[in-house]
């Protein structure tokens, strides 16, 4: 038998058998006399409704006033970062885009833009390319950010909310399937550009949505912002101060509902960013109660830019002229699905041999890349997604890491739990907005 404190082995005739336990669990509750102290220690989480995902947190009661909690993570672990040491640069969007798999055109773009900047043709992505990345973003943050809305209102008992949240995204998400033939994990946008062009229906859909969504939510703040309850669990629930953000490195509506318009888009902004006209909306609060403010408000600062991109949406490439690092795709919808289209294949296979190596060099190996590193930050629904990609002049990355929003997040949960009541941490919880996939990754 082992002596591991955190896993005894054995070995039977079917191999050798490790027997989890919970990690430093045994000593968490040693410390705790429960006759004297009137404190009980209980896991809520990982397999919890009202934990957004697969998040552990270890919580210390007395009564019902939280005296101490942990987060633990690691429960969605992916591997993702590792995983892209493995595929060509191209490759790495298809991984990426199932991090934060509720923001996943952010994690593309980030690590698009990165990969740019590695191979030095930021001047030259094209101008329908970057309004068609500003155009998908907005969309996903407004998408993103309705999600949000749904499960804070389903984890505090407004389930109507919950339902026309995911009603409104159900819209967005038939937009995304149009462009990129997918509702989630779309690897859309990609080093160079992105990968096919928008095509009209979505244009029409767009312009619908862009009417439809200012009605639902007007209908949102009608049956939310006046109501007793709601009120009662957001306000003065969960609060954290701009010096505390600031300490923990906390970022996105979070921040800006302390106070703090600190948003990349206007200050180290990206894409064409600069060019748009949009406002950073903040509050002062820094409660629960400003962050749900804060983000109806980005909801509509969105639908102007959204809006905005649509009508700058010129004729011309999606991807750079480079044919040493354009992806060679035309993609169409066949009997089986969506693929290269027959007659870009048969015009592959017609120029000429050199033609047909060049494009099968390009997708089975991909482009190389110089060595270097470069840090890219972009502003997630979440808060600030930096991407640090290394290279070693190969054609694949040395290493990846991502600077994720929701792990770094977490970790204001204890500032804002302690002290407080274990419902307000289903609140103050929510409130952060975390999405495990992101943060374990």
């Amino acid at each position: 038998m082992s002596t591991s404190n955190y896993a005894t082995e054995r070995d039977t005739t079917e191999g050798r058998v490790f027997t989890v336990t919970g990690g430093d669990w045994d000593s968490v509750v040693s410390g705790t006399d429960p006759i004297n102290d009137e404190r009980i220690v209980v896991n809520m989480g990982p397999q919890h409704p009202s934990t957004h995902g697969v998040l552990r947190l270890v919580l210390e009661l007395e009564g019902e006033t939280v005296r101490e909690a942990r987060a633990v993570v690691g429960y969605l672990h992916t591997g993702i970062e590792k995983n892209i040491e493995y595929r060509n640069w191209v490759q790495g969007s298809t991984f990426v885009t199932r991090m934060d798999y509720l923001a996943p055109i952010f994690n593309e773009t980030g690590y698009a833009l990165a990969v740019e900047k590695l191979l030095g043709i930021e001047e030259q992505i094209t101008e329908r390319a970057n309004t068609i990345r500003v155009l998908m973003m907005e969309l996903n943050r407004i998408s993103s950010h309705l999600v949000w809305v749904a499960t804070t209102c389903m984890e505090l008992g407004a389930i109507n909310v919950m339902l026309y949240g995911f009603r409104e995204r159900e819209y967005i998400l038939e937009i995304f399937e149009i462009i990129t033939g997918l509702r989630m994990n779309h690897a859309y946008v990609r080093p160079g550009g992105v990968a096919q062009d928008v095509p009209d229906e979505a244009i029409v859909k767009i312009r619908e949505f862009l009417k439809l969504l200012p009605k639902r939510l007007k209908e949102y703040e009608n049956m939310l912002s006046e109501q007793p309850i709601w009120l009662e669990r957001t306000k003065n629930v969960g609060v954290l101060d701009v010096t505390g953000c600031v300490a923990l490195g906390v970022t996105g509506p979070v921040l800006r509902s302390a106070g703090l318009a600190w948003d990349l888009r206007k200050t180290m902004p990206y894409c064409g960013y600069e060019t748009y006209e949009f406002d950073v909306p903040t509050h002062t609060d820094g409660d629960v109660w400003g962050r749900y403010l804060v983000r109806l408000a980005e909801i509509r600062e969105s639908l102007k830019l959204v809006e905005q991109a649509v009508d700058r949406l010129k004729p011309g490439p999606v991807m750079v002229a480079d044919k040493k690092i354009a992806w060679p795709a035309q993609l169409a919808i066949g009997v089986d699905g969506m693929g290269n289209s027959l007659e870009h294949v048969a015009k592959i296979m017609g120029q000429s041999m050199e033609s047909l190596i060049h494009h099968f060099k390009l997708v089975t190996e991909g482009f190389r890349v110089p060595p270097g590193q470069v840090y890219v930050g972009i502003e997630a629904p979440r808060g600030e997604l930096g991407v640090h990609a290394v290279s070693d002049g190969g054609t694949r990355p040395y290493r990846v890491h991502y600077r994720e929003p929701s792990f770094v997040n977490l970790q204001a949960l204890p500032a804002m739990a302690e002290g407080g009541l274990i419902a307000d941490v289903i609140a103050g919880g929510a409130s952060l907005d975390p999405v495990m996939g992101g943060c374990d990754r």
